[in-house]
């Protein structure tokens, strides 16, 4: 569904002001009270998401993207609060050594599957910062291994096969 013809944040669509005070509504400093920007995704979006520490952003296509030479734009708020843009070319992805937003792109761009999670991604992905990089495809190994060690086979074979899908798609890449 597309509301208008931007990007809008939730705050911006029910016309409410985001409350950025630190105390909560009763005045309780014991539960400090924080807002966060969410982008609903429209039409022109590959992804609209984030993570868990406050990072919050969308994807589109770049104007010069093709398919042999996919570049997307991502656009959003740093874990800090800070806007940020940055233009990734899916083909140059290193999954030794990728940032979240990256990973994103790239998940979104193949439209990986996602199970009945919000991400294909091992959960320590959910926690990095904007410009904070990991080795994709060492997190699929230790969740696997460590779902194998509590027997959660089948949450062991959806990591497996998510890890697969990248693995595949960087031998692509490659050829």
């Amino acid at each position: 569904m597309r509301i208008g013809s931007g990007v809008q944040s939730v705050s911006e669509l029910f016309g409410k002001r985001q409350n950025n005070s630190k105390t909560s509504v009763n005045g309780n400093e014991a539960f400090p009270q924080t807002s966060m920007k969410v982008y609903l995704k429209t039409d022109d979006m590959l992804f609209s998401g984030g993570n868990g520490i406050g990072l919050s952003f969308y994807i589109k296509y770049a104007e010069e993207s093709t398919d042999d030479n996919p570049v997307v734009i991502a656009k959003g708020i740093d874990e800090n609060g800070k806007e940020f843009e940055e233009k990734i070319n899916i083909n140059d992805i290193d999954l030794r050594n990728a940032s979240y937003v990256e990973m994103s792109a790239l998940e979104a761009y193949y439209d990986v599957d996602r199970g009945n999670s919000l991400s294909s991604f091992p959960q320590e992905t959910g926690h990095m910062g904007l410009n904070e990089r990991c080795d994709l495809i060492s997190s699929f190994e230790k969740v696997i291994q460590d779902m194998n060690k509590l027997g959660k086979y089948d949450l062991q074979m959806f990591y497996m096969r998510n890890m697969n899908t990248y693995l595949n798609l960087e031998r692509q890449k490659k050829a």
